[in-house]
């Protein structure tokens, strides 16, 4: 069964630093693109950032502080966040990019305090 699970979402202060993780299972992971997406309250997810030979990063605003990553032998992708801001708030989730049609994960959350 596919599936995607992120984990590392938590509450920091503006300049702080996170980093999420994306486990894969259920899948050939090495194939595929894969990206973050963040979905902000109220508004459409959209995808930040994508990593297949080289990262990419879609959001001019989360580049310089933001570094996608993958272990292909882990099957797990990464999102190194830092000097986060009140803007980069919201629900985060890892997928293929473009989207192909898996099923989304829950997502983690990380909310930035004002």
């Amino acid at each position: 069964q596919e599936q995607l699970v992120e984990s590392g979402g938590g509450l920091v202060q503006p300049g702080g630093s996170l980093r999420l993780s994306c486990a894969a299972s259920g899948m050939i992971f090495s194939r595929r693109t894969w990206g973050w997406y963040r979905q902000g309250l109220g508004k459409q997810r959209e995808l930040i950032a994508y990593v297949g030979d080289i990262p990419m990063y879609v959001d001019s605003f989360v580049k310089g502080r933001f570094v996608i990553s993958r272990d292909n032998a882990k099957n797990m992708v990464d999102l190194e966040m830092s000097d986060l801001k009140p803007s980069d708030p919201g629900f985060y989730y890892c997928h293929t990019a473009p989207d192909c049609g898996l099923q989304w994960g829950q997502g983690t959350q990380v909310p930035v305090s004002s």
